[in-house]
């Protein structure tokens, strides 16, 4: 039993090591403005199913550390927008705070960095004048505890600081924090700690009157006609993700900086909204989901930094229902607070194992009028079976014309197309490849209608599962980790 405990904590450890030298991670934000909250210890349980490597905290909740003890899960806990001006001002308050909420649960909770505060510079800027000094006094504690090399310490940051992000070649940071940044990112490169980014192309679509097409912020193929180019580089930009991690690059590199990595610790897309915000929907949010995870497991960076992968962060587990503000604001969760899945993420393994279902979805921004008739004719004429988006079924929620129009248009579609029924509904549907059903709601066609909701094991957000996309490269870095995993445990049998 001994030898067994020894092989196992020690294949665990190769595997931990090794997962950094394959890639990038994707990450997930673990916010708690939820009113029904799950306990710390199943929020953990939905981690360790789903092979979620990395969590950032925004806190440093004594729950939810004490449940990723050893885990193996690594951590980002965060020192919150009201605790930085007393940890700005005094350096024995930084020293209580590290000893409190970090050296208290190493080296069993695998706590990596620390993020101090959220968006100062934007959201609080009246602490802007502390935040580096806040900063310091973090990383002085640390290296008084001997955890500075195991712990890194930066500080998220808005992308509203850059304020002219497209072309990235020319994006700068807003000249008013000049010295703050200044000093930020002196801190990070004698630390030797990343950049952190929140980036949503979600707000660069919606706020920019139409400039940018929808499939450029979700990863979707643009046609040549389209593409989008720096005029300055000629650099071909595929996403609106990538111009804006390079939009940050650039502005870095105005500074005279150089090395300092990116990391984005927010990003995502809202799956409801409210009647003026026609963009949060299901489909776009799980297409955003899948395609981002695909682009961040690719290991590459932006078109300016090509060798420097970005590691990501997902905004957000749970949907927070208690945030203030519109609609949308309470909607960017992958899970519901009973634990089920707002939508399936269609990773390459899921695509694979579902890849000849296809499904009949409505167009996201057609007419209402025109959308009610396509779902008046398949519930009538068409006879689907519309049970299901009544009020009080599985499917009723979202509320909303294209989900409801989605539920019938498909049924429809899986009914017919054999006998010649297509995907048309007067041009406002459309074809997809990723299963639309989301939750304990299942849609006809997909391989887990017989099935509760929920993201299946084989679908990793973290770099160890994720890496089998296709591509000989991806295939070649795992063929390398079982044959070291393969000598590892040969060479403990020799023990």
């Amino acid at each position: 039993m001994l030898l067994e405990k020894c092989l196992g904590s020690l294949l665990l450890l190769v595997v931990g090591i090794f997962t950094h030298a394959l890639g990038a991670f994707v990450g997930i934000n673990i916010g708690t403005d939820v009113s029904n909250l799950p306990p710390a210890s199943d929020i953990v349980a939905i981690l360790k199913a789903h092979q979620i490597t990395h969590v950032r905290l925004y806190d440093a909740d004594s729950h939810m550390l004490k449940a990723l003890s050893n885990s193996g899960i690594e951590v980002m806990v965060g020192v919150t927008n009201q605790q930085v001006l007393g940890i700005g001002e005094s350096a024995s308050v930084a020293a209580a705070w590290i000893n409190k909420n970090v050296a208290a649960y190493l080296p069993s909770t695998n706590i990596t960095s620390i993020a101090v505060g959220s968006e100062v510079l934007t959201s609080i800027p009246n602490a802007a004048p502390v935040l580096v000094s806040a900063m310091n006094y973090i990383h002085k504690a640390l290296v008084a505890a001997n955890l500075n090399f195991q712990v890194k310490v930066s500080t998220p940051q808005s992308m509203d600081i850059i304020p002219r992000p497209f072309p990235p070649s020319t994006a700068t940071f807003n000249s008013s924090w000049n010295s703050t940044i200044y000093q930020l990112l002196q801190f990070l490169k004698n630390t030797n700690s990343y950049y952190l980014l929140n980036a949503y192309p979600y707000y660069g679509y919606t706020k920019g009157d139409g400039i940018f097409p929808i499939d450029y912020a979700l990863f979707r193929p643009l046609p040549s006609v389209k593409q989008i180019v720096d005029p300055n580089t000629l650099f071909h930009y595929s996403s609106m993700f990538d111009a804006m991690v390079d939009a940050a690059y650039y502005s870095i590199e105005g500074f005279n900086f150089s090395g300092i990595p990116i990391v984005v610790t927010e990003t995502g897309w809202p799956w409801l909204g409210g009647a003026d915000e026609p963009d949060a929907t299901v489909e776009n949010a799980g297409t955003y989901i899948d395609n981002l995870i695909r682009r961040v497991l690719n290991d590459s960076g932006p078109p300016s930094q090509p060798s420097i992968p970005i590691n990501t962060y997902i905004y957000e587990l749970f949907n927070e229902d208690k945030r203030p503000g519109p609609v949308s604001e309470k909607n960017w969760g992958v899970f519901f607070a009973n634990e089920t899945a707002v939508y399936p993420l269609s990773t390459s393994d899921r695509i694979t194992e579902n890849s000849s279902a296809v499904f009949c979805v409505a167009k996201p921004g057609e007419d209402s009028d025109a959308l009610r008739d396509g779902l008046n004719w398949a519930c009538g004429p068409g006879q689907a079976n519309c049970t299901a988006i009544q009020s009080g079924q599985p499917c009723y929620n979202p509320d909303t014309l294209v989900n409801h129009a989605s539920f019938a248009y498909n049924d429809y579609y899986q009914k017919m197309r054999s006998l010649g029924g297509t995907c048309d509904f007067g041009g406002t549907a459309m074809t997809t490849t990723r299963d639309p059903s989301y939750g304990s709601c299942k849609f006809s066609g997909s391989s887990n209608s017989s099935t509760s909701g929920g993201l299946t094991p084989a679908v990793a957000l973290g770099p160890a599962t994720n890496l089998i996309d296709g591509s000989s490269s991806s295939i070649l870095q795992v063929l390398k980790l079982q044959h070291l995993l393969s000598a590892t445990f040969f060479a403990l049998l020799l023990l």
